[in-house]
């Protein structure tokens, strides 16, 4: 009997987290728990008879993370609270992961990371994700970091060009659904391990593609 591992998703009410638990569910090789801040949030996902756990990333996370195997952090402030959400709460979600024995950690990070000081109006968001990004690299956990270009409603087109800042036009965008499949095709254990890659709309399978 081949049982699944249970992923945990941090973000998972946000537009590209409800992607990654729809994809999750249809998996054969994974459980998605949809972390939710809010009982109606909680409610949304028990109609679709998913696993949800109540947490807050400014709270206590040690219970949110017990019985996971794996974990997508896709949860962001929306810029409304970036030190203490896409920065600490995401420290938070490391150090958590870390004590319960998580096998791998998806990082969603933002392209434009590695410099934050061209970012413009958003540079106090990349340096909290910057600070986030590089705390997971040092905690000793296995993990993978994603960094999209600008994102989009579109459709899944199932393909995307990946590779380092330098290789890629950073003005480029990508679907929120792409995203989605993205962080699920490096789940697996040796997919992508301890590596930082930007994403972007392009011509490659995903599953290829992150090869």
């Amino acid at each position: 009997m081949n049982t699944k591992e249970n992923v945990l998703v941090a973000g998972a009410n946000g537009t590209t987290g409800r992607l990654i638990i729809d994809i999750l569910k249809q998996s054969e090789a994974y459980n998605p728990v949809a972390m939710v801040r809010k009982q109606e949030q909680k409610q949304h996902f028990d109609n679709q008879k998913v696993q949800t756990v109540m947490a807050d990333l400014e709270g206590n996370l040690s219970q949110a993370v017990q019985g996971a195997d794996k974990v997508i952090f896709a949860a962001g402030s929306g810029g409304k609270n970036v030190i203490g959400v896409d920065q600490e709460g995401a420290k938070k979600m490391v150090d958590a992961s870390k004590e319960a024995g998580v096998k791998k950690f998806v990082m969603l990070g933002s392209i434009g990371t590695d410099d934050p000081s061209q970012g413009g109006d958003l540079t106090d968001y990349l340096k909290a994700k910057q600070n986030a990004d590089d705390y997971l690299r040092s905690s000793g956990l296995d993990y993978v970091i994603v960094r999209p270009g600008a994102l989009t409603n579109e459709d899944a087109t199932g393909k995307i060009k990946t590779g380092g800042i330098a290789e890629l036009d950073k003005s480029g965008n990508i679907s929120r659904a792409d995203v989605a499949q993205t962080l699920v095709e490096v789940l697996p254990n040796e997919i992508k391990l301890h590596e930082t890659f930007e994403i972007m709309a392009g011509d490659t399978p995903i599953k290829q593609a992150v090869q």
